[in-house]
């Protein structure tokens, strides 16, 4: 569930906010003050978005702001205040707030905003961590790796990217290798540097030599000029051999030359040529396996696998998932101009049931196939057949489909069948006057039911509920207290 930082110091209103957000499947997380919610912001980055009252006493709302940009805390943040003043909305969005409301507020208006913002703040992490890809600064902050089990691929990371070691990447298909990768070249001295990345199992064995090291004019048919290798488009910088067991044997001889020497030959070249390249290989096999039956040469097996790092599957890190699908359907509900903002429970629980053999890119796959397909607002199990199908059945899937509401052949409105709707019985209910044991109820707990009946009815806004029941404000925060509402609500939320 996510998580929403609701910061006030009074207490009703604090209480009445976090209400709403409990309401609209939230988490709500309480904070009476600036410095409060800054230390929670601190220690907890996962916080989907903040509910900032501007005037507080210790640290106000435009002081939190300026503490979380110069900090890096990038939680998207929306003002309530009753200031309504021009110039105070105007300083609060350029000091990056999200939305700004004046008390009191719509509990629908205030959802919608935070919808909202939680969308903003994913789509805006997934821009940083592609810009951050694309110019090679690409560091942990920048994956979604909170799972137990990526703290120690995480550690071993930040361990690497401290030298120029050889590093030997391990996982199944989809893990996100290439990202683990980046992680070590953005967190070293190689940061910004050049990164080349290579699949050795999609390029030709007779090619395979001219793609690495590079060619001369004349070396073979069809070579009419100078070609660069990628290792010398890596030069400086890091170059990244992805499916690394899949190379050829013979040139696995020369691989292991320039492991050694630090020198490339190209195709025709008559002298070797100098390189400075920090070499990380990736595959989806054992390659100890490989060298054990000889289709991988065992020199060159000791020389890849100085660092070895092993990335766990999608299903080792569950917890990882609801971060990812969040973020996917950020990115692709931008990319194809849908009003998607989120995912239902039930769609969730499908998700997390599935073991996804296609790790990582087959969730992203999943999720971009569901934007396209879906006209509603949230994800729904029946926008995921195919996971259906391979959890439940291929049986089940079809029914969902079948159960789904949408029509299997045009209908004219006046042959069109009402739904039918289930029939609940009703409990007669209790005279309102009259308490548990049939006997009248005392006054005082008459008004005290009246009050929290009336708060409930107007959505926690205190103007229309002391209009409603013909008092003043301050008579109705006194009663609050009388009654023991307001510390009541507090202890509930806490």
């Amino acid at each position: 569930m996510t998580r929403v930082l609701v910061v006030d110091d009074d207490p009703v209103q604090l209480r009445l906010t976090a209400e709403v957000a409990n309401r609209a499947g939230f988490k709500p997380v309480l904070a009476m003050g600036g410095e409060q919610a800054l230390s929670i912001l601190r220690d907890d980055r996962n916080i989907g978005a903040m509910i900032l009252d501007l005037v507080m006493p210790d640290l106000d709302g435009m002081g939190v702001l300026d503490a979380m940009r110069r900090e890096g805390l990038t939680t998207p943040v929306i003002i309530q205040t009753a200031n309504a003043s021009l110039e105070t909305v105007i300083s609060a969005m350029r000091n990056g707030a999200a939305d700004y409301f004046v008390k009191p507020v719509a509990p629908e208006r205030l959802i919608i905003s935070l919808r909202n913002a939680m969308k903003l703040g994913a789509l805006e992490a997934a821009l940083r961590a592609e810009h951050a890809r694309r110019s090679g600064t690409f560091t942990t902050a920048d994956m979604i790796a909170r799972a137990p089990s990526m703290a120690r691929v995480l550690l071993l990371c930040g361990k690497a990217a401290k030298s120029n070691i050889p590093v030997l990447i391990e996982g199944e298909t989809g893990v996100g290798k290439e990202l683990i990768a980046r992680i070590i070249q953005g967190s070293g001295e190689r940061a910004g540097k050049p990164f080349i990345t290579v699949n050795c199992a999609a390029i030709p064995p007779n090619l395979v030599d001219s793609v690495l090291f590079g060619h001369k004019k004349g070396a073979f048919t069809g070579a009419a000029a100078d070609q660069a290798g990628k290792f010398a488009e890596a030069h400086n910088g890091t170059l990244f051999l992805d499916e690394v067991g899949e190379l050829p044997l013979a040139t696995q001889v020369k691989l292991l030359r320039v492991i050694q020497e630090g020198e490339i030959e190209p195709v025709g070249a008559s002298r070797p040529e100098r390189i400075n390249v920090r070499l990380i290989s990736a595959t989806n096999r054992r390659l100890l396996n490989l060298a054990k039956s000889g289709e991988f040469r065992e020199d060159l097996y000791y020389r890849l696998n100085v660092f070895p790092i092993y990335t766990p599957p999608l299903r080792e890190r569950m917890e990882d998932v609801p971060a990812l699908v969040t973020m996917f359907i950020a990115r692709f509900a931008a990319e194809a101009g849908k009003r998607v903002l989120g995912i239902s429970p039930a769609a969730l629980t499908l998700l997390m049931a599935y073991d996804w053999p296609g790790n990582v890119r087959q969730l992203e796959n999943s999720i971009y196939r569901a934007i396209v397909l879906t006209d509603s607002a949230f994800l729904e199990p029946v926008d995921f057949p195919q996971i259906v199908a391979q959890a439940n059945g291929r049986e089940i899937a079809a029914k969902a489909i079948e159960t789904a509401p949408i029509a299997a052949a045009p209908t004219h409105i006046d042959m069109a069948a009402s739904r039918p709707r289930p029939v609940v019985e009703q409990p007669a209910p209790q005279d309102r006057f009259l308490d548990a044991s049939g006997e009248i109820a005392a006054l005082a707990q008459i008004e005290r039911d009246a009050i929290v009946f009336a708060i409930a009815h107007h959505g926690g806004r205190m103007s229309r509920v002391a209009r409603a029941l013909k008092i003043g404000r301050s008579t109705l925060y006194r009663k609050l207290h009388e009654y023991g509402l307001a510390e009541e609500l507090i202890n509930e939320a806490a």
